[in-house]
Order: structure tokens, then C-alpha cells, then sequence
């Protein structure tokens, strides 16, 4: 894909969206539609890296209630040609077609390699890879298997979405405040994933979201990993010009 020289492409992660209140977040889905409509002249590509959702399960004839204003702007933006891309999260792993069907954006399931402006990009939300936690990798296998899903979804929605709220809170509440923290190389698993993975080939970029904490780490003289922090406390996003250079952005409104 080949793009002009003064577009941009963008990308976003962990808004979370329908935490902590719904008046929290609807503050914060105005936010980020505002953020959408100031890149839109010159976004040549935007990627959401997961987790835009505090809870998404789609049901056979239903989704969750609300988010009509992010997902309005979505639809907007990919009806006037913008391509937009979605990456499954912890949070909103659970989507069976409704992005695609109705809003025209690929939802991806892994992480996934691109080629952008003559860079090799490995992108994904980042849960579960690396090193460790392999609690959350057992809990993963079971959110993922189809049986799983079909029996929650024969809940009713306000029961099902009812538990799911009250799991999410938990995950929350056990995380504390770790993802303030910039733990060390040898601690932060996706560093520990991006070096694995430059022994099997090159690439220029790893971008992930889910540990919620800006950073960019040099891994050698050619690849970077960064991490494109959240849209809760940081308001961080990545930003890919036309000379391959991507850097880390701060959203900060003028009055």
C-alpha cells in the first residue's frame, strides 16, 4: 500500500470505553471523536490497537448499548475512504462480524505484520505475548473457545454484560497502579516479545498497546518498540509520517 508523502497514519489504543461510569466515558468517547475529526485531513491510515471497549460481546441480533458516537465517527471515516483497522483486545475480544459488516474495518485476531512507507511493522494489542503470565494465558484459551462463547452467549444480555462489567472492574483492581510504572527491560514482557522475535526476522517497528504506559525502547540500531500508551490517563497516540519516522504524540485540546 503506498501513500502520499505529506498523509499520515495514526494509531490509538485503550480507550476503554464504558469505564469507569457511563458519564466518564461518554466525556471521554467525545474526546477521542474530537481527536478523529482533527486528524481527518490529512489520516492516511488509522489503527485501533484493542481495548476501545471496556466490554464488547456481540450477540447473534445485538451489540452492547451505546458508543454511538465513536462509532458513528468510524463509519464516517471509513465511507469517506480513510482505512481503519481494529485489533481484538483483552477486553473486546469477542467480535463476530459486526465491525466488518457494518462499519468496514478488518479486525484482526494477532498480531499482524505491515509494510508502511518502507518500514516492517509488527502491530498488535500485546496481551498474552512474551514471557510470564500465564494465568492470563490459560483464562485467554478458555475466552477464545467457541463452546465458551456460544454458552455466554445464551445469557441474556443484561446478565451477561452485568458479569463481564463485574470481572473487568476486578482485572482492574488486581493491576493497581503497575501500569504507571516503566518496570524494566527484563520485567516489560512485550520488550522481551519484540527482542524474540527480531532473532526470527527484521522488522523496523513493534507497536502494541495494552500495558498502557507510553514508551518508545530502542532494541538495536534499526528497530524500535513502542507502546502507544491509553486514551484514560495519557492521551498518547503514534504517528507515521511519509519518511518513515514514527513517533509518540500527546492529545492536548486548546480552548
Amino acid at each position: 500500500m503506498q501513500q502520499a508523502s505529506d498523509k499520515k497514519i495514526y494509531f490509538l489504543s485503550d480507550f476503554h470505553l464504558g469505564a469507569p461510569n457511563e458519564a466518564a466515558s461518554r466525556e471521554r468517547e467525545r474526546k477521542i471523536v474530537r481527536f478523529l475529526d482533527s486528524i481527518t485531513a490529512n489520516a492516511a491510515e488509522i489503527f485501533i490497537v484493542g481495548d476501545m471497549f471496556d466490554f464488547w460481546f456481540e450477540y447473534k441480533t445485538a451489540v452492547p448499548k451505546g458508543y454511538t458516537r465513536i462509532l458513528g465517527k468510524l463509519a464516517q471515516l471509513t465511507d469517506s475512504g480513510i482505512p481503519v483497522h481494529f485489533f481484538i483486545g483483552n477486553h473486546d475480544m469477542w467480535m463476530r462480524g459486526y465491525f466488518e459488516q457494518e462499519l468496514n474495518i478488518p479486525v484482526y485476531f494477532a498480531p499482524k505484520v505491515f509494510e508502511r512507507f518502507g518500514k516492517q511493522l509488527l502491530i498488535g494489542h500485546g496481551d498474552g505475548l512474551g514471557p510470564g503470565d500465564y494465568g492470563y494465558k490459560r483464562l485467554k484459551k478458555i475466552f477464545r473457545n467457541p463452546l465458551c462463547q456460544w454458552l455466554f452467549g445464551w445469557l441474556h444480555p443484561d446478565v451477561g454484560i452485568g458479569l463481564a462489567n463485574y470481572f473487568s472492574r476486578r482485572s482492574r483492581a488486581k493491576t493497581g497502579f503497575t501500569d504507571q510504572y516503566f518496570l524494566g527491560e527484563d520485567r516489560e514482557w512485550l520488550i522481551q516479545y519484540s527482542k524474540y522475535k527480531l532473532t526470527q526476522k527484521h522488522y523496523d517497528y513493534f507497536i502494541f498497546g495494552h500495558r498502557h504506559y507510553p514508551m518508545v525502547i530502542n532494541l538495536n540500531e534499526h528497530s524500535k518498540y513502542i507502546n502507544i500508551g491509553d486514551w484514560i490517563v495519557h492521551f498518547t497516540y503514534g504517528v507515521m509520517h511519509g519518511n518513515g519516522t514514527l513517533e509518540l504524540c500527546n492529545y492536548q485540546e486548546t480552548l
